[in-house]
C-alpha cells in the first residue's frame, strides 16, 4: 500500500469509486475506543518512545518501591519514636502520682529536661482546648494518639502543626493539667527525605546517562529514515550519513546504500540506452522526413509526413515514459508562474480557468518534471472540459493540487484502468489523435517518484477531480 492510499484509507474509508476499506477490530465493547485514544496521545518518534519505554518503568518502580518502604519505614520508625516519648510521658505521669513533688515541680521539670529530652510543665487543672487541625499527612498523629489512649488512658490533647521542631502533648490528671514539650525528631522520622534525596537523585544521573546512550543508538536510524525518504523524494545522499550504530542498523544501513547504488545503475543503464534508441529512431525519421521532401508535392506525401510526425510524437512520448526524467536534481518551483502560464494557456484556447493557492507558493521538487505532471492534468482538463479549477494547498507536511474540469468524466469503475500505460478511454474522454495513453500514466510516475500519489474522483463542477498529494 502506497503513502498516499494509507492517508486516503485513514480520511476516506468509503470513496465513491473506491471499494470500501474494512479495519479490524480488536476492540468491542465499551473500551473499544481506549486503543486509539492512546495512539493518538502518544508521540510518534522512536526516540520519543524509546524514551518513555526507559523512564516509564523507571519512575513507576521508583514511586512503587518510594511508597511501599517510606510507608513502612516512616510508619515502623515513627511508631517506635512515639512509644517512647510516650513512655517516658506515661513515666513523668507515674511519678507524680506516686511520689511527692515540691510545690513548683522543679524536681521532676529537670529529671524531664536532662534525663528524657522533655520540657514539662505541670499547670492547675483547666479545660483541654479544642481538637487542633489535623494535617494532611496525620501519621504522626495517628501514631501518638494510639500510644497516649493505650498507654495512659486519659484525656489528652496534641498539636503537631504549630511550632514545626516542636510537639506539644496536654494531657489532664485528677489535680493538674501537664503540659509536655517534645522535640519532633524524637516521636517522628524526620531525616527521611536524605533517603528520597539519594534514590531520585542516583534515578536522574542514570536516566541522563541512559538517554545520552540511547540518543546515539537512535541517531543513526533517524539518519537512515531521513536518506531512505529523500531517496524516495529523489534526494541526494545527505552529506552526514555514514554507516554507524548497531549491527542491525549498520546491516540495514549498508543494505540501503548497495540498493540505492544497484538503482542509480540501473537508472543510468536505462538512461544511456534510451538514448541510444532515442538517437538511432531518430536518424530513421530524419532520413523519411528527408526523402519525403524530395517527393513531389500531392496527396499521398502529405500522408506520409502525417504518418512520421505521428510516429515522432509516439516515438517522444515512449521515451519520457520509459525515462521517468529521474535524473533530474531538486529544486525550487513557485506555483504562482506555474498557474499562471496555464492561465495564459487557457486563454489561447478560450477556456475559464481558475487558480487557488494556499500557502506557500515555492516548493521543493524536482521542476520539470513536476511541471510535466501537472501540464498533463491540466492539458486533459483543458482538452475535455469548458471550465477548469485548479487549487493547492502548501502546509508543513504536505502538499495538494487539485484540478477540476466539467467534462464527460471518467466512469469510477475505470479511474484505476486510466493510468495503466497505452489506455486510452474513447468513449469516456476521446483522446485526440496525437494521443497515446500515456498523460495520466507519467503523471502517476512522477507523482510516486515524488513519495505521493494520484487521485481521481468527481469533480463539483460536473466532471473529473484529479487530486496530486506529495509530503513535503
Amino acid at each position: 500500500m502506497t503513502l498516499f492510499e494509507r492517508w486516503r484509507t485513514d480520511r476516506f474509508p468509503s470513496l465513491p469509486g473506491l471499494p470500501p476499506v474494512k479495519k479490524p477490530r480488536f476492540w468491542r465493547g465499551p473500551f473499544r475506543h481506549v486503543p486509539r485514544f492512546v495512539s493518538r496521545r502518544t508521540p510518534k518518534g522512536l526516540y520519543a518512545r524509546s524514551l518513555i519505554i526507559i523512564i516509564a518503568p523507571m519512575v513507576l518502580l521508583q514511586s512503587v518501591l518510594a511508597f511501599v518502604f517510606m510507608e513502612r519505614h516512616w510508619q515502623t520508625v515513627t511508631q517506635r519514636l512515639s512509644t517512647a516519648v510516650v513512655q517516658d510521658i506515661a513515666a513523668v505521669i507515674d511519678i507524680i502520682d506516686q511520689y511527692p513533688q515540691d510545690p513548683e515541680f522543679l524536681t521532676i521539670n529537670r529529671i524531664a529536661r536532662e534525663r528524657l529530652g522533655l520540657n514539662v510543665l505541670v499547670l492547675p487543672p483547666e479545660p483541654l482546648p479544642p481538637p487542633a487541625p489535623k494535617p494532611f499527612f496525620n501519621i504522626l498523629d495517628g501514631i501518638l494518639s494510639e500510644e497516649l489512649t493505650r498507654q495512659i488512658g486519659r484525656p489528652f490533647w496534641i498539636d503537631t502543626v504549630g511550632e514545626s521542631r516542636i510537639v506539644e502533648i496536654r494531657v489532664q490528671l485528677p489535680h493538674h493539667l501537664l503540659r509536655v514539650f517534645a522535640p519532633r525528631n524524637s516521636a517522628y522520622a524526620s531525616n527521611t527525605h536524605i533517603f528520597l534525596v539519594w534514590m531520585f537523585g542516583t534515578s536522574a544521573v542514570l536516566l541522563l546517562i541512559a538517554i545520552a546512550f540511547l540518543r546515539n543508538q537512535i541517531r543513526p536510524i533517524q539518519k537512515l529514515a531521513q536518506a531512505a525518504e529523500g531517496f524516495g523524494r529523489g534526494l541526494p545522499m545527505p552529506p552526514d550519513f555514514r554507516v554507524r550504530g548497531a549491527s542491525e542498523v549498520r546491516r540495514a544501513s549498508v543494505a540501503f546504500i548497495q540498493m540505492r547504488d544497484r538503482i542509480e545503475r540501473q537508472i543510468e543503464q536505462r538512461t544511456q540506452m534510451l538514448n541510444g534508441v532515442s538517437h538511432d529512431l531518430r536518424t530513421v525519421l530524419t532520413r523519411f522526413r528527408l526523402q519525403l521532401a524530395l517527393l513531389d508535392d500531392n496527396e499521398d506525401r502529405q500522408e506520409l509526413e502525417q504518418d512520421v510526425d505521428e510516429m515522432g510524437r509516439m516515438l517522444e512520448g515512449y521515451l519520457a515514459f520509459a525515462k521517468g526524467e529521474a535524473g533530474e536534481d531538486v529544486g525550487e518551483l513557485d506555483l504562482d508562474r506555474l498557474f499562471a502560464r496555464f492561465e495564459s494557456e487557457a486563454a489561447l484556447k478560450d477556456r475559464a480557468i481558475t487558480t487557488d493557492i494556499l500557502g506557500d507558493p515555492l516548493i521543493t521538487v524536482r521542476p520539470d518534471s513536476f511541471t510535466r505532471l501537472v501540464g498533463n492534468l491540466v492539458a486533459n482538463a483543458l482538452r475535455h472540459g469548458t471550465q477548469i479549477r485548479i487549487s493547492a494547498r502548501h502546509d508543513d507536511r504536505w502538499l495538494t493540487i487539485s484540478v477540476e474540469d466539467d467534462g464527460p468524466g471518467i466512469a469510477a469503475d475505470m479511474r484505476e484502468e486510466v493510468f495503466k500505460p497505452f489506455v486510452r478511454l474513447d468513449e469516456a474522454r476521446n483522446i485526440d489523435a496525437g494521443g497515446t495513453g500515456l498523460g495520466l500514466a507519467i503523471a502517476r510516475d512522477i507523482a510516486r517518484s515524488h513519495g505521493g500519489d494520484i487521485l481521481l474522483s468527481d469533480s463539483k463542477l460536473g466532471g473529473l477531480k484529479a487530486m496530486v498529494r506529495l509530503p513535503v
